[in-house]
């Protein structure tokens, strides 16, 4: 198979990035991949690719960050989702061509804009997917009603936990989208694990209010005034650095709590620790908890929805408490700085659960979910080719006009064709009796 993924920027950092180039260097073990990357801001990737692997830029910042096309705002791209500022006529066309000329068996979208525009624009000769990495709860309305509107016409949808999947089946209408969890994976370490010695606790990620470092800094107190022998060391770059390095100081922890900036290589860091931390509202996923438990590392983290409670045993290989709880975040801490022999049982416990989440499982998953599509689109027996309602509701939507979610549901076969008709002569785009008499038979 020849496999594409669209993505964001190649050339960052985060999560969606990394999980992208783990299953695009896995899957180009057997197929054809490659990742085209909207952006381009500098020369090199962050996170090393395997050269089997296509990297494809579409817009070079470096260069079109003036481009007069770049300075009109973007059409296609939804105004709901949080990256849309970023995005212009200029990706309208860039993305709308690229699409156009792929010959991929498979086109995997990574972010919902980007979905959107595989929806909408994305060769239907392929398996179009896409990929969820955040949550459909944690979406604005604005951009879950957009979704609503043109996921219909994707060939499958996958999120990375199974809270997130069944958020999808339940509030929104794909009755032949396929629908799967398919999480995200990490590569064994290429060092040896940590040996639960070290007297460090490991954080990493992007400093930001969701992460809530704040409260992990006020738990960590706790374990400093009681272990004052131990550090926490905290990973990652952002907005919050200022106001964190503020209340290191306030708190006087400076002797043990460090803002460490951003690590080429994290399983270097984590080998280093004996515990992992996450403090987050929120973790669609948790990628920072896999990469610690792959290295050995039991991890204490708040219950937030969705990922935690889906990776983590509590009491197994890490501790789950409950969100914004900075007494029980610095107790359970506090439990493991304590307990040598708990912490080495937890470690090994962590190293063998996170095997499941390895390149090759996923893989596995993945290949036979593509797989599966491909043959099903080939021989026909995919999701049935759009009729005279389903064309219709295309050519309102792609006017402008406000259908709402259940009059689009309608145009798409799921409620009273004849709200369609309605719309049809409201918008004034042809002679109603050929419509209605589609409508009557209600085909879709």
């Amino acid at each position: 198979m020849k496999i594409s993924f669209l993505l964001h920027n190649g050339y960052g950092i985060g999560g969606t990035i990394k999980t992208t180039f783990n299953l695009a260097q896995a899957l180009a073990e057997r197929h054809e991949v490659e990742i085209v990357s909207v952006f381009r801001h500098r020369e090199d990737t962050t996170f090393s690719l395997d050269p089997r692997v296509a990297l494809r830029p579409l817009v070079d910042l470096r260069e079109e960050k003036e481009h007069p096309l770049h300075l009109r705002r973007a059409r296609v791209f939804p105004a709901g989702e949080y990256r849309y500022h970023q995005y212009s006529e200029l990706t309208d066309q860039r993305i709308a061509a690229c699409l156009a000329e792929l010959d991929a068996d498979v086109v995997v979208g990574t972010r919902p804009g980007l979905n959107v525009h595989l929806a909408l624009e994305g060769p239907r000769q392929a398996v179009r997917i896409a990929q969820e990495h955040l949550t459909l709860n944690n979406h604005p309305p604005r951009l879950r009603n957009e979704l609503r509107r043109v996921y219909p016409r994707l060939d499958a949808l996958t999120t990375v936990t199974r809270a997130d999947a069944e958020q999808y089946r339940r509030r929104m209408r794909l009755p032949r989208v396929r629908l799967e969890a398919l999480p995200n994976s990490v590569p064994e370490p290429p060092l040896p694990p940590a040996d639960a010695t070290g007297r460090i606790v490991v954080a990493a990620g992007r400093l930001v209010r969701v992460k809530r470092y704040d409260l992990l800094i006020r738990a960590f107190q706790r374990v400093a005034e009681e272990r004052p022998d131990w550090q926490l060391r905290i990973y990652g770059n952002g907005e919050e650095h200022d106001r964190l390095r503020a209340l290191i100081e306030r708190l006087g922890l400076y002797n043990n709590v460090f803002l460490m900036g951003t690590a080429g290589r994290m399983e270097a860091e984590w080998v280093k620790g004996s515990i992992a931390v996450v403090s987050s509202d929120l973790e669609p996923f948790g990628m920072t908890i896999v990469e610690a438990m792959r290295c050995g590392l039991p991890v204490v983290s708040t219950d937030c929805d969705y990922g935690p409670g889906e990776i983590i045993k509590d009491g197994v290989d890490g501790r789950l408490v409950p969100v914004r709880d900075k007494d029980a975040l610095g107790e359970a801490l506090l439990t493991l700085v304590r307990d040598d022999e708990l912490r080495r049982a937890m470690s090994r416990a962590a190293l063998e659960n996170s095997r499941r989440y390895d390149p090759v499982p996923v893989l596995g998953q993945a290949e036979e979910l593509f797989t599966g599509l491909v043959e099903a689109k080939r021989s026909g027996a995919g999701a049935p080719a759009r009729g005279p309602l389903g064309r219709l509701a295309d050519t309102l939507y792609s006017r402008g006009h406000a259908v709402k979610d259940g009059a689009y549901a309608a145009a798409l076969g799921t409620a009273r064709a004849v709200r369609l008709t309605q719309l049809a002569r409201a918008a004034g785009l042809t002679r109603t009796a050929r419509i209605d008499r589609t409508a009557r038979k209600a085909g879709r």
